[in-house]
């Protein structure tokens, strides 16, 4: 099977392509805005230019692909400093690419959306029937991707699965990836290179965090799968464990302890007038429905300790 990855040489992507090729015997091709070298690590994929203005580059690609897993967007601070090119790069590309793989016929189009959608704060159990109320420019053009490629599923133009992720970690493939600003990571970070914990708020927020083990898991899957019982290509993935920030503070604090020796003191933000901090059930019943297994509680201590490593490893 040949599995066409944009944003490949993202954070999700890269890990992604990685898990694909170590795991599976499909090819991958890699999309990307420019030209990039292909890592060690994932010799043997290769790789295509996506030019999102031409819908004749955006055909070309599609040839021969069977599977399309569409991981390249906007993250959520450039969407709010520019919420117009937001739509555009997560809503409108994510339809034009869309409209490209139909006449290609490919037989498989995966959207990888966010739990963002749902609104914020996030409480109490969310399926994926619950309300999406996301206001921020984040939320709301990926509900645009969302849309265009659900209404082409329901009409039967292709399979159109659409992917609610909650908060990955874990290490990237490549050090230059922008993804240090997420909260596991940006701990991390802090870490290894400043020897502190600091929160930005009291950190009683809670919030479902999945390793990006877990995600590759499910979204290899879902390009797997046969969905005919599915009533519709929509699913969460989460990790079934809704910590507070400062739990999973904790727990990343107590890795670091037991790998490096060094134990630090995580700092809170005392002005934080943050008081909603109820529970969180973040539902995965309908992936694990149709066959999906997930790994148990080592894959939150095993990609912790990864990240550690990468991060030491690439200190600045």
């Amino acid at each position: 099977m040949n599995i066409l990855i944009t944003g490949g040489f993202g954070y999700i992507g890269g890990r992604l392509a990685k898990a694909i090729v170590t795991n599976t015997k499909h090819r991958v091709i890699l999309g990307s805005r420019k030209p990039q070298k292909i890592p060690v690590q994932l010799l043997g994929v290769s790789s295509v230019i996506t030019h999102w203005d031409s819908s004749e580059s955006l055909d070309n690609i599609m040839r021969g692909v069977d599977v399309v897993i569409h991981a390249s967007g906007m993250n959520a601070k450039d969407c709010e400093d520019d919420p117009d090119m937001a739509l555009q790069v997560n809503g409108i590309a994510t339809a034009n690419l869309l409209m490209a793989a139909i006449k290609q016929k490919v037989g498989r189009f995966i959207y990888l959306s966010t739990i963002h959608v749902y609104g914020a704060p996030l409480s109490g159990r969310i399926t994926e029937d619950s309300p999406t109320k996301g206001t921020h420019p984040y939320a709301t053009s990926h509900q645009a991707g969302e849309d265009a490629v659900l209404i082409e599923s329901k009409k039967g133009s292709i399979e159109g699965v659409v992917v609610r992720l909650s908060n990955a970690f874990g290490p990237p493939v490549y050090n230059d990836v922008n993804c240090w600003m997420l909260l596991v990571n940006d701990l991390c970070r802090q870490a290894v290179n400043q020897q502190k914990l600091a929160l930005n708020s009291l950190g009683r927020q809670k919030r479902d965090f999945v390793s990006l083990t877990n995600v590759c898991s499910a979204i290899i899957h879902l390009t797997e799968c046969h969905l005919e019982h599915a009533d519709n290509y929509l699913f969460n993935i989460g990790g079934n464990w809704a910590p507070s920030i400062l739990e999973m503070s904790q727990k990343f604090s107590q890795r670091y302890a037991k790998l490096t020796g060094v134990v630090l003191e995580i700092k809170q933000n005392q002005d934080d007038n943050f008081s909603f901090f109820d529970s969180l059930d973040y539902s995965t019943e309908k992936l694990t429905s149709i066959g999906f297994v997930p790994s148990k509680d080592n894959s939150v201590n095993q990609e912790l300790d990864d990240l550690i490593y990468f991060c030491l490893k690439n200190k600045d």
